[in-house]
Parts: structure tokens; C-alpha cells; sequence
């Protein structure tokens, strides 16, 4: 499913297709891609001993850091903190507690989400006060630029 996530620090926003998976027990992201995004990595108190997907013991060693961000799907927004591994194909993994926390609706023949069951506090404490976030922002950039790029190519 695509997601947004939004850098907290810089106010910023991706697109990126995520990977749900009802059986990780933590929300991870690829540390390969968070450094690519320029996230903010904050090292973690204690560090954690990490499985992959198929149950064998991840060879990028433990999990250092973390990143905390804005989640966006279909008007869902969260904030959290997402674990970063190394060696992993997907850039982010999201797990069965989020799942089971959010109990999206999804069809499985047509792959569509939606996040109609989600908690009561889901998006409201961290709604920004005037206007849109960073990566709706940056949407609407991209969306004018191919726009004004496409009356270009027509008057040629």
C-alpha cells in the first residue's frame, strides 16, 4: 500500500509503497532508504536483536537506530517512531500491532486498505494547526510543475 511519511524534523514528504505484514512485530524501515530520504536517525537506549521476515536472525546485526515520522493513508495520520534495519528489500514494513490497532478493512482480491475502524486519536493530536503538511505540499508542487510542463509540450 502506498503511504506518506513525513520527516518531522524538516517538515517533508514521500510517497513509498509499504509492505503489511501480520507477522513483524515491529514497524520497520529499511536503513538504506532512510538514509537516501535524509531521515533523522536517533539512536536507541537499548539495542534490539532483529529476525527477518523468514525468521532468520538479520545479518545488518542489531537494531541501532530509529526515526520518528508522520504517517498519511486515505485522511489516517499518525506520529511515530519506526525501527531502522539494515538488509531489507522493503523500505517500509508495517506490523500486526499497528494492524490489529488500526484494523483497517482490506480486500484482499483488489489489494485496496481503508482505514475506516481506526482509534478515536488517530490523526487528531497531531493535526497541523494552518494548512497542509509538507508532503501534501510538495504533491501540489510536483502536480503544478507537470502541468505547466504538459502546456509547454502543447504549444510546441
Amino acid at each position: 500500500m502506498k503511504i506518506g511519511l513525513e520527516r518531522i524534523d524538516m517538515q517533508e514528504g514521500i510517497m513509498v509503497e509499504a509492505l503489511l505484514d501480520s507477522g513483524a512485530t515491529g514497524i520497520v524501515m529499511s536503513s538504506e532508504f532512510a538514509k537516501k530520504q535524509g531521515f533523522k536517525l536517533k539512536n536507541l537506549e537499548r539495542l534490539m536483536q532483529v529476525r527477518n521476515v523468514d525468521g532468520s536472525f538479520n545479518k545488518e546485526g542489531l537494531i541501532e537506530n530509529t526515526v520518528e515520522v508522520n504517517i498519511y493513508y486515505q485522511g489516517h495520520r499518525e506520529r511515530t517512531k519506526i525501527d531502522v534495519i539494515g538488509g531489507q528489500k522493503w523500505k517500509v514494513i508495517l506490523e500486526m500491532p499497528w494492524l490489529a490497532r488500526h484494523n483497517p478493512e482490506i480486500d484482499w482480491r483488489t489489494g485496496e486498505v481503508k482505514m475506516t475502524r481506526c482509534p478515536e486519536e488517530c490523526g487528531k493530536q497531531w493535526r497541523p494547526v494552518q494548512g497542509k503538511s509538507g508532503w501534501e505540499k510538495q504533491k501540489e508542487k510536483r502536480k503544478r510543475k507537470k502541468r505547466r510542463r504538459n502546456r509547454k509540450r502543447k504549444r510546441q
